[in-house]
């Protein structure tokens, strides 16, 4: 796992944003975890956030579809993918990745990627933001988004 080059997370200034998080119901404590480190990122930077949970990974990318149609600011995406002993690792984890960039880049609202694609279950953990995980993709896909709606609209709003 690496983290060199990784950015500071700072707590940035969402007042007003309206942001869904979209969650699978997969691997529960997993997915627990990533959304409390997403939602308390995002109520400490003061966006108003709704949590949607779907079935699993595959039927995020739909969700997010109908919260941006619901003209929310951002999305944050959530999920477990662990490899198998099949190929349908491979075809869940590259739907959802090119469901989401294609809705990003068709839409213009910036979604967070916290989707983990993981050998094993520990692989996960490790990244959930749980006492003695080594990472937060939680916090770090609500950072994005945030960092992103923010950007676009100072960027490329103002002009």
């Amino acid at each position: 796992m690496s983290r060199s080059g990784q950015p500071e997370i700072e707590l940035l200034n969402a007042q007003g944003m309206e942001i869904v998080i979209v969650a699978s119901n997969w691997h529960r404590e997993i997915m627990d975890a990533l959304i409390s480190s997403a939602t308390d990122y995002c109520v400490s930077a003061g966006a108003e956030i709704r949590v949607v949970r779907v079935p699993g990974s595959f039927e995020i990318p739909i969700a997010a579809s109908a919260a941006i149609d619901d003209d929310v600011d951002a999305v944050i995406a959530l999920g477990v993918i662990i490899r198998g002993e099949t190929p349908h690792f491979e075809y869940v984890a590259q739907g959802v990745t090119q469901g989401l960039v294609s809705l990003m880049i068709e839409s213009g609202t910036p979604i967070g990627f916290g989707v983990l694609t993981c050998d094993n279950e520990k692989q996960a953990i490790d990244r959930a933001g749980l006492p003695g995980s080594k990472e937060d993709k939680g916090k770090e896909a609500a950072y994005a988004a945030i960092a992103t709606a923010l950007m676009l609209q100072t960027e490329f709003d103002a002009q």
